[in-house]
């Protein structure tokens, strides 16, 4: 099963929202998890549209980053107007060394939700963490143990019960700068689709072709990249399409269109088809350039539909 980690920016909920139907199609394959930073009204829309198509997912209530950290009693309270009786879903709690678990648990029964389980996300080495999940479970089915090996070990899942985990990793390797992928073309990202059963997991995440690393919206660069994910022998690779015209931070839909050409040209080569790079192939035709924010909508929505097709 796919676990895609995604902050609740809007353009990352609006790409969950474009392919809510591909996910409704796949309800035993994906289980998106999405970490909240602003009390929006496209979260909200988010929430319902998966409400309607009984899509899976799980909602953090103790973002470490945006707008919403230490926030929880808030999204609870969003959580119970939006989803009010929808349980197919999890409340997901991150895990660190000083979130407070106790107040966590007396928020959650205080707020009254009816949720299908707990999902708790393991992003550091905590030495009594048994007695931590026992605690939830008192209240709670903990149905899933995500756990970070970037920031834990390999060897941290032997606490938990084999059938609740899932294996989170941040595969994309990012460039400090947009123009530096014009020296790699394209990068390994991911073989755990094929693996994650063998290891008896549950199921297997990442941050998709964006990375672990938030940032808010920034200054306009200097080059425009466009990463597009493919299988190549059957492992997962991502492909890097960048602008040439990169001396200066001018005309970002210049920059755009050159990435974009050589986007098409290769999945024309090799053809790749997808959601997503049907959008790309329109905003071709149309030569519309739909803003940054927009690329990357995109891009997610492909990686998504080509890792439900691999699994």
């Amino acid at each position: 099963m796919y676990f895609p980690y995604l902050r609740g920016k809007q353009f990352e909920l609006i790409a969950l929202r474009e392919i809510n139907g591909l996910m409704s199609q796949n309800t035993a394959k994906i289980s998106p998890i999405i970490e909240p930073v602003k009390k929006s009204s496209t979260f909200k829309k988010a929430l319902l549209d998966f409400k309607t198509k009984n899509i899976n997912f799980n909602i953090i209530i103790n973002p470490q980053v945006g707008d919403l950290i230490n926030a929880v009693k808030e999204i609870l309270s969003i959580l119970h107007s939006s989803l009010l009786g929808y349980t197919n879903y999890q409340i997901a709690i991150i895990i660190q060394e000083n979130t407070k678990h106790e107040k966590i648990i007396a928020l959650i029964k205080e707020s009254q939700i009816v949720v299908g389980g707990i999902s708790l996300i393991h992003n550091s080495v905590i030495d009594n963490i048994s007695e931590i999940v026992s605690e939830y479970e008192k209240f709670f089915p903990v149905v899933n143990n995500i756990i970070d090996f970037n920031k834990t070990s390999r060897r941290y899942y032997r606490n938990f019960n084999p059938k609740t985990i899932v294996g989170l990793d941040d595969p994309f390797e990012a460039q400090q700068k947009n123009s530096d992928y014009l020296q790699t073309e394209s990068s390994p990202f991911t073989e755990e689709h094929l693996f994650y059963a063998q290891d008896n997991f549950k199921g297997f995440s990442d941050y998709l072709t964006i990375g672990d690393k938030y940032s808010e919206s920034g200054m306009l660069p200097f080059a425009v990249a466009i990463h597009l994910s493919y299988e190549d022998s059957k492992k997962i690779r991502i492909k890097h399409f960048v602008s040439n015209s990169n001396d200066d931070r001018a005309d970002i839909a210049g920059k755009f269109a050159e990435a974009l050409a050589k986007l098409i040209s290769w999945c024309n080569n090799h053809n790749q088809t997808s959601i997503g790079i049907t959008e790309f192939r329109e905003l071709y035709t149309t030569g519309h350039f739909p803003g940054l924010g927009s690329i990357k909508k995109l891009s997610i929505m492909h990686h998504i539909e080509l890792v439900l097709k691999l699994i």
